[in-house]
């Protein structure tokens, strides 16, 4: 939801519209869209018809109102969206084809891991998941081994922050976090165990990039019957290794 900063300008409010959307509210009625965006009403549905004149925001037949597709489109040009995704893509397949489990292209965003892209395999379990939503880092596979080669004045700001309980195995004892964090370093990858969600715990490892932090994280989820998550990482880091020469090969 967006704060009180944001309504200083025409753009920070018309912003601040666009950011009243979510995973969890993706259509809004005007009344709630300005609640959420901390706008007056009349200033709210104003702003709101320009943008869908626009198609940056559509309106239904029922007065709800959405995020357009002009703004998917704009979406699409952002290099993490084209060419990590594009590189990506026949990497995941494969490993959808090959596991039939949930595959995460992700990347490190603010605190948040950004998720690029999602394939859902024949016998894969129910995750929250989706493309272009944002998870904590600390609770997912692809976040926790994306924070684990952060630098270490971020990983310090990171913990030091309040750290969300999402299960009873999430973990957001500091200290602890810290020690996974150096175990996931020295090995290569994340492991989670219902850290997320109930069900379904996750494998993750880095997508090598040409400085020290990753340009990615690509991660395996299953079902946490599933002991074997370790003998998923052969075939991820292959996949991530070829993700990362088909990168530097197709650098501009």
């Amino acid at each position: 939801m967006a704060d009180e900063t944001s309504r200083g300008s025409v753009t920070g409010r018309a912003l601040a519209l666009l950011g009243a959307f979510d995973g969890a509210h993706t259509r809004l009625r005007i009344t709630d869209l300005a609640r959420r965006a901390n706008l007056p009403l009349a200033t709210a549905h104003r702003l709101a018809a320009e943008l869908v004149s626009w198609r940056a925001l559509d309106r239904d037949a029922g007065g709800g109102y959405s995020i357009g597709l002009r703004l998917w489109e704009a979406a699409t040009l952002a290099p993490v969206a084209g060419r990590l995704r594009e590189v990506a893509l026949p990497f995941m397949q494969h490993l959808c084809e090959t596991t039939h489990e949930n595959i995460h292209l992700a990347v490190h965003d603010g605190f948040d891991a950004l998720y690029v892209e999602k394939l859902c395999g024949h016998r894969s379990v129910p995750v929250i998941s989706r493309a272009g939503a944002r998870l904590p880092m600390h609770s997912t596979g692809v976040g926790k081994v994306l924070l684990a080669h952060a630098g270490g004045a971020f990983v310090h700001s990171y913990v030091e922050r309040p750290l969300s309980r999402f299960t009873a195995y999430t973990i957001t004892e500091r200290a602890r976090l810290l020690r996974e964090l150096r175990t996931t370093a020295d090995r290569g990858y994340a492991l989670t165990s219902e850290e997320m969600t109930l069900g379904s715990c996750s494998v993750a490892v880095p997508i090598p990039g040409d400085g020290v932090e990753p340009a990615g994280a690509l991660g395996v989820v299953v079902r946490s019957v599933r002991t074997d998550l370790a003998r998923l990482v052969p075939e991820l880091r292959t996949a991530a290794d070829g993700i990362a020469r088909k990168l530097k090969a197709t650098r501009p």
